[in-house]
């Protein structure tokens, strides 16, 4: 149960965390937002870890580090969707590949969740697509290639950040995830320069990422704390139903109205948590 509440924990953070980037990402460059949401997310492992150094080895910091390629990776893509108009095919196809890899890797790795919990993995896949995806947006198609490849590539460095991080064992601290945020931030900064984007903060807009970071941060080290307290399978689902209190918190702040498909999201996210918990 403590690592049900410890992934539901996460998926809270980021669900607020994306909500708060994504206000002040409309605001300044999205790539600056990214930017500065890791060294939120770098500021507030920083502190965990100066609480709780642990003792990591080489190995586990190396897992942070490939953390962070995912992590910063997943970010880059993403935003690469965002500012090209194809959030309606990016935002879902890399929510379910997010879920997807940690699974197979929780799998191959030795975790057998039982039946009831596996209901609740298949009932959240569908659940991240519906609750992601912009209302009336097309399926994916031949013809939005470009949309579903940054979608794919997206969602499978999300999908390496969490199997990375599920490598981390307890006692190791929380070093690796200073590394995995810094590593992040290195990332996005390569991604956009390549891209010919801006993504160094001028201007305050820019800087609320950090605090949006900040959240990010919580959300990552909930997400650990909780694969060691239960499966790298069942903490990833968990942690990947954010779109959904994303999409709330649009509803009750930003009286954005909840459509029919999102409803369904919703209730399969409520369905799978329920599962999940009875498994």
């Amino acid at each position: 149960m403590i690592a049900i509440l410890l992934a539901l924990l996460g998926a809270v953070s980021y669900g607020v965390s994306d909500f708060i980037g994504g206000i002040f990402g409309k605001r300044a460059s999205p790539w600056a937002v990214a930017a500065t949401g890791g060294i939120g997310g770098a500021a507030s492992a920083t502190v965990l870890a100066l609480i709780n150094p642990g003792n990591p080895a080489a190995v586990d910091l190396a897992w942070g580090a490939a953390a962070g390629i995912g992590n910063g990776t997943g970010t880059a893509f993403l935003y690469r969707g965002l500012s090209s108009g194809r959030m309606g095919v990016v935002a879902p196809v890399s929510g379910v590949l997010a879920v997807i890899l940690p699974v197979v890797v929780g799998v191959v790795t030795g975790e057998r969740p039982g039946p009831l919990v596996w209901l609740g993995i298949l009932s959240a896949v569908p659940a991240i697509w519906l609750v992601a995806r912009e209302p009336g947006a097309e399926a994916p198609t031949p013809s939005s290639g470009s949309g579903v490849r940054d979608g794919v590539l997206a969602g499978l460095g999300f999908g390496v950040l969490f199997a990375c991080l599920g490598q981390i064992p307890d006692g190791a601290g929380f070093w690796p995830l200073v590394l995995n945020q810094l590593v992040g931030v290195v990332m996005i900064a390569l991604a956009a320069t390549a891209l010919g984007a801006t993504w160094v903060p001028r201007t305050r807009p820019a800087w609320g990422g950090a605090f949006a970071g900040a959240l990010g941060g919580l959300a990552t080290t909930a997400f650990l704390l909780a694969t060691h307290h239960g499966l790298l399978s069942v903490s990833a689902v968990l942690t990947s139903l954010y779109p959904a209190f994303t999409v709330l918190l649009a509803a009750l702040v930003l009286r954005e109205h909840i459509h029919r498909a999102q409803a369904w999201g919703l209730v399969l996210c409520g369905a799978a948590v329920v599962l999940v918990a009875a498994g």
